[in-house]
């Protein structure tokens, strides 16, 4: 329902009025020296090259309108950064959503799934056309051109539960669910207000560069990329990613399982077991289409896998291994890593250090010669790797393929022909993998992709490798920028597309990451993610990892299960 500026300021009086007075009594000299980031450091805001829109405050992620201790260590962060333009992107689907409220209010907005430097949005009772596409920019565009205020509210419990009464809305409700959560937030802007759980710019017209463009059955929201934060880049078509997005989600809306309050009550109502095993077996089911895949294609010896981390290839390969033998074709693992070319021939990256991401850290001459030579029917010596020495060894390792087998082969370049160059496209099958986060908070807030994978990598590097979480939160920046150099651009050169994720798997994971995240104190400089993580596992209910079937792909994160790596 469509509220009008006065009434809610009818209500902030009401609801906001007595508890402020309340707060300012509760001040002390600590409280009277804060002030706002933004006026902290005005003359740098005012000077940057880029538009600032958040900022690092003792290595906690902050509004610039928050109130801080100018003695504090204050980071800027501008939107040519990593974490800005994902500050950029919030912001903008924040305007979205004003724009709609405004022009089409009763229209019902889902933000999906980001594809290339776009987010994927639905209508569910509307039909998407370029005329509401046109409306909607427009007035986004008068909303940008205006620069409004972007306020943070916070509220109590109690306030909230007030709030929420007097408005009548869903937006940002999710939060009272969480019995964790003391502080309610909520963004306004004019007399408009929705809920975002991350921090979002102060002024609307930070968001200058932006475009809305009809696609599949939704709308792309796009926005430029940190290589550029001044034009928006070419959008690259994702056509297999999307259907196999829209594949899972359709799922789960049938199963009724598309937020996370949905799934919580799933928790609460003690429907969860049902849904783990409908879960697992949507993966075993696609496990085995893509093995009658394999088996369909004529010709095919060998098969190439590929994802970013954490995706949980090591399962999957071994689960389409079981697939595979039961349509008469016997796996045979070859390992990438053991073709790395000699320490000495190993390329350097820009700082200097070796760089054993890029296809060039593979001795791909040697590679294709035993790769031709196994599909001659012909014996090879396998090398071994030694990390320690930088050196291939050969130990006498002898490997020859039967008339059944097939080469199973899995690495970060297994999409890219350069890997297999010397073989024939009717030879290979190849599969990219990857969780592909299909859950929502709700329908403006939804989970990232690269988050999920992030709480596995916690959880499964302090399981096996015995590393802190400060320490894979440090690495992760570099390993998503080698995944985005060597294995999102071929991701559509797959002949299948396997999504990993499990609607419940947060649920199990949280009980595990969240005291490796708290562990993380705020003289670290991984404690701002540390902080943005705990925040997003808060809205799960727990799940006990005992439920867990032994055969699940999850299990390689968690430990205990039937594969090992």
């Amino acid at each position: 329902m469509k509220k009008d500026k006065n009434f809610l300021q009818t209500i902030f009086e009401k609801i906001f009025k007595k508890n402020n007075r309340k707060r300012l009594s509760q001040g002390g000299k600590e409280k009277d020296m804060e002030q706002k980031i933004s006026e902290i450091l005005k003359e740098q805001i005012e000077k940057s090259e880029y538009p600032v829109v958040g900022a690092k405050y003792n290595n906690e992620y902050k509004n610039l309108d928050d109130l801080v201790n100018p003695e504090g260590n204050i980071e800027l962060i501008n939107i040519n950064s990593k974490e800005g333009m994902k500050i950029y992107r919030r912001t903008l689907t924040y305007i979205m959503g004003m724009a709609f409220w405004y022009t089409y209010p009763h229209a019902h907005i889902t933000v999906d799934y980001q594809l290339s430097n776009a987010m994927y949005c639905t209508i569910d009772n509307m039909e998407v056309t370029n005329e509401i596409l046109e409306n909607i920019k427009a007035k986004m565009r008068e909303i940008i051109n205006q620069n409004l205020k972007i306020e943070k509210r916070t509220m109590s419990r109690e306030e909230a539960e007030r709030f929420f009464e007097e408005t009548r809305t869903s937006k940002g409700r999710l939060q009272l669910d969480s019995e964790e959560k003391q502080e309610i937030n909520m963004c306004f802007c004019a007399d408009y207000f929705n809920y975002i759980y991350e921090t979002i710019a102060t002024h609307t017209g930070t968001t200058q560069i932006f475009d809305l463009q009809k696609y599949s059955d939704g709308f792309l929201l796009r926005y430029p990329s940190t290589k550029n934060v001044k034009e928006l880049p070419e959008f690259k078509e994702t056509k297999k990613l999307l259907w196999a997005l829209q594949e899972y989600e359709t799922i789960y809306k049938v199963l009724k399982v598309g937020t996370v309050f949905k799934l919580n009550n799933t928790v609460k109502e003690n429907r969860i077991r049902d849904l783990i095993l409908l879960s697992e077996a949507l993966h075993e089911k696609k496990i085995s289409q893509i093995a009658d895949k394999v088996a369909a294609k004529k010709g095919v010896k060998m098969i190439l896998i590929a994802g970013p981390s954490s995706s949980g290839k090591t399962t999957f390969a071994q689960r389409l291994g079981i697939q595979l033998r039961i349509n008469g074709l016997k796996p045979v693992t070859i390992s990438v890593d053991n073709y790395f070319v000699e320490r000495i021939d190993t390329p350097r990256n820009e700082k200097g250090e070796y760089d054993f991401e890029c296809i060039e850290a593979i001795d791909t001459e040697l590679f294709n010669k035993h790769l031709v030579a196994l599909l001659n029917g012909e014996e090879i010596e396998m090398p071994e790797f030694n990390f320690h020495t930088g050196t291939k060894e050969y130990n006498g390792k002898k490997l020859k393929l039967n008339e059944d087998e097939v080469l199973v082969i899995e690495g970060i370049h297994c999409l890219n022909d350069k890997l297999t160059s010397k073989i024939s496209q009717e030879q290979k099958y190849k599969i990219y993998i990857s969780a592909l986060t299909v859950l929502n908070l709700d329908h403006y807030n939804r989970i990232s992709t690269t988050d999920t994978r992030l709480v596995r990598r916690i959880v499964r590097d302090n399981q096996f490798r015995g590393y802190s979480a400060a320490q894979t939160i440090a690495t992760w920046n570099n390993v998503n920028r080698g995944e985005e150099r060597n294995i999102f651009p071929f991701q559509e050169d797959a002949d299948s597309i396997f999504n990993t994720s499990l609607i419940y798997e947060l649920g199990v994971l949280k009980n595990e990451a969240e005291p490796l995240l708290q562990a993380i104190t705020n003289d670290q400089p991984q404690y701002a993610e540390a902080q943005r993580l705990l925040e997003l596992l808060r809205y799960f209910e727990p799940i006990s990892k005992d439920i867990v079937p032994s055969h699940s792909l999850i299990k390689e994160f968690l430990g205990g299960g039937d594969f090992k790596g």
